[in-house]
């Protein structure tokens, strides 16, 4: 394979990938939007209508989004030793 090949499957690859992560934080901020206890309903309804394996991006996008939130908003206090885990 000749030099020029490989940097052009190189400059491919980055590419795609550079537009995968676009897509995947414009889904995230997207998702973002969804606060309220009755748009998260009617979120979760709409995926309930599919696979789990369909909606498997946005449910972990989802749960981490969540996690997030309740890490922020929950406050912390020392344990033993003074550690905030």
């Amino acid at each position: 394979m000749q030099f020029t090949t490989k940097l052009r499957d190189v400059r491919t690859a980055l590419a795609n990938r550079r537009t995968m992560r676009v897509a995947h934080r414009r889904l995230a901020d997207e998702l973002a939007s969804f606060r309220t206890t009755s748009e998260r309903a009617e979120l979760d309804q709409l995926l309930a209508r599919h696979s789990s394996e369909e909606t498997e991006l946005i449910r972990e996008i989802l749960y981490r989004q969540d996690t997030a939130r309740l890490q922020s908003s929950s406050r912390q206090t020392a344990g033993m030793g003074g550690f905030l885990g």
